[in-house]
Parts: C-alpha cells; sequence; structure tokens
C-alpha cells in the first residue's frame, strides 16, 4: 500500500513562490510515475506535472511550463513542486499521484492520492 503525504500549500500573493512537498510510503514498484494535479472548486481536476521513472525530465501542462518544477529526493522518499509567479487561476488544492500511468495526464490512471494542499494566491 503506497500513501502520499502533501505539505507546503498556502496563501501568497501574485507573483510570489510557495514549495510544495509530497512524502511517498510504501513499495516503490507501485509508483514508477508520481504526479501533481490540482483541482479548483467547480473545475475538474487539472494535470500539473509528472515524474516517470527512466524518464530524466519531468512533464508539465503548457499553463506552468516555465513557472513549475518538479523534483524528487529518492533519498527522502520525497517530490516536489517548486512554484514560482504565481497568479490567482494557480489556485487550487495541489494533489499527489501514484501509480503506473501510462498516460500520466489522465487523473483516472493513478491509483494512489494525497489528502491534498491548498494553494491561494490573492493579494
Amino acid at each position: 500500500q503506497v500513501e502520499l503525504v502533501e505539505s507546503g500549500g498556502g496563501l501568497v500573493q501574485p507573483g510570489g513562490s510557495l514549495r510544495l512537498s509530497c512524502e511517498a510510503s510504501g513499495p516503490t514498484f507501485s509508483r514508477p510515475t508520481m504526479g501533481w494535479f490540482r483541482q479548483a472548486p467547480g473545475k475538474e481536476r487539472e494535470f500539473v506535472a509528472a515524474l516517470r521513472r527512466g524518464f530524466g525530465s519531468p512533464f508539465y501542462a503548457d499553463s506552468v511550463k516555465g513557472r513549475f518544477t518538479m523534483s524528487r529526493d529518492n533519498a527522502k522518499n520525497t517530490v516536489f513542486l517548486q512554484m514560482n509567479t504565481l497568479k490567482p487561476e494557480d489556485t487550487a488544492v495541489y494533489l499527489c499521484a501514484a501509480g503506473n500511468a501510462p498516460d500520466y495526464r489522465l487523473y483516472g490512471e493513478y491509483v494512489y492520492w494525497g489528502q491534498g494542499t491548498q494553494v491561494t494566491v490573492s493579494s
């Protein structure tokens, strides 16, 4: 069983930065793909970024490319999402996900989910 625990959300002004963390426990073979999604009120869950084992670079949604950076610390079983130049439209609950996810953009392909952390971008 894989467990995911996110942290690092909060309130930030437009243009500011936040760093989200997702600590994973459980067998690593069950989580070759780690992803970040977000969900705003009344909207569908949206792909943000993903890291796939065997692929060097993360994948990003166009809306965050150049502003967000996903990374991992294998020793700590943790993935991070560094979010810079935040905009009000980035406001959402951010969720960490894990699984095989052949199509990493689809939330339905992830098996394990964290509880989410709220990110609010407002002046």
